[in-house]
């Protein structure tokens, strides 16, 4: 489901298309590029949010977002954050990864020095076969052509995003180093989980309930698995920018597991 504040923008998007009212205020740091259409390898871009498109033959264009740090250079291999947003209907869609970076992941996660790469959804929900294909497929591109440590990657995401970092480390635990879910619903069981995960809940959350998640913790934490709960109080579902000081709190946590944790 959609924030209130991102509806909002999504109505001033319509209405004046040039104009991220909204994210810019929110997040002067990080300045929207031009929208460019991806032909063969991507265009070199300068430090910044870039909204872009990756084409497929006989798939979906895929529409995205990425940030890229200041220092970023070539030569010297950075983490990789992937970004998936919350809940939205139809073509509003559009422009929704990068919503969830200006939002939340950039400001939070902005002294890691990462490329944050943020996909809108293909159709639906991140648990379909379809965005299955089109995150896979995203972060093969982004591995070909960045300058990516591989043992620092990691998934995040907020609200349908938070499900989907939950669903996509569990799937998928050889493409990602750590997990941190915000605001999701985790998977029925931890049998067979993995890789490191940091999970932010507020006890407050009306949409998806905190009890599952803490027990999902809870569990892995007793099979011997790297499992962490930040819970909050005092905020609800829809409050998307007040988890941005919990999600900050994962960095020194992030740094660690990327220094001790093996790829598995």
């Amino acid at each position: 489901m959609l924030p209130d504040s991102i509806a909002k923008r999504g109505f001033l998007r319509r209405i004046y298309p040039s104009c991220m009212i909204v994210a810019c205020a929110i997040l002067p740091l990080l300045p929207t590029g031009t929208v460019a259409q991806v032909v063969g390898d991507p265009p070199v871009l300068a430090p910044g949010l870039h909204a872009m498109t990756l084409p497929r033959s006989e798939e979906p264009a895929i529409r995205y977002a990425i940030h890229i740090p200041g220092n970023y250079s070539p030569s010297t291999p950075v983490p990789l954050i992937l970004a998936l947003h919350f809940g939205v209907r139809g073509a509003d869609a559009d422009g929704a990864g990068g919503d969830v970076v200006q939002i939340l992941v950039g400001p939070a996660l902005a002294e890691l020095g990462a490329i944050i790469v943020a996909p809108d959804s293909v159709r639906g929900d991140w648990r379909s076969p379809e965005n299955e294909k089109a995150v896979n497929a995203l972060l093969d591109m982004i591995l070909a052509h960045y300058a990516i440590d591989e043992k620092k990657v990691a998934v995040t995401g907020f609200s349908m995003g938070g499900t989907g970092s939950w669903h996509f480390a569990e799937k998928f635990p050889e493409r990602f180093g750590a997990a941190i879910p915000v605001a999701g619903r985790p998977p029925a069981s931890a049998a067979g989980w993995r890789l490191p995960v940091l999970a932010i809940h507020s006890r407050d959350d009306q949409v998806a309930p905190f009890d599952p998640t803490e027990a999902r913790i809870a569990e892995l934490q007793k099979a011997g698995v790297n499992a962490k709960l930040i819970a909050l109080t005092g905020i609800t579902h829809y409050q998307t920018s007040r988890f941005r000081d919990a999600l900050h709190r994962a960095v020194p946590w992030l740094r660690e597991v990327w220094r001790e944790e093996p790829r598995r």
